[in-house]
């Protein structure tokens, strides 16, 4: 079984900074993509930053310029430094793997059990 883990979350004031982290353990050949999405209170689910494995990025647009996506993959870790928070960051925030079992098995989707992210006026 894969298990993802986050960590970092919590209350901060507009325009301050926070850092999450997503480390992956269990038993798996790889890690594709690695990725963070968010859930504010009455609205769905959305992507908030993407990593692939060789470190190429998207971002959706409401971030960009504010938060940055990196990932370790010795660690199977991926992290989101948010800066610049805003009030309508304030949602729960979920990591997310692509995970290879094997070298020829389809990848599978994991989910964390996510992190709340408050941010004060």
């Amino acid at each position: 079984q894969v298990q993802l883990v986050e960590s970092g979350g919590g209350l901060v004031q507009a325009g301050g900074s926070l850092r999450l982290s997503c480390a992956a353990s269990g038993a798996f050949f790889a890690i594709n993509d690695m990725g963070w999405y968010r859930q504010a209170p009455g609205k769905q689910r959305e992507l908030v930053a993407r990593i692939s494995r060789v470190a190429s990025t998207n971002y959706v647009d409401s971030v960009k310029g504010r938060f940055t996506i990196s990932r370790d993959n010795a660690k199977n870790t991926v992290y989101l430094q948010m800066d610049s928070l805003k009030p309508e960051d304030t949602a729960v925030y979920y990591c997310n793997a692509l995970v290879l079992k094997s070298w020829q098995s389809s990848q599978f989707e994991y989910w964390g059990q996510g992190t709340l992210v408050t941010v004060s006026e």
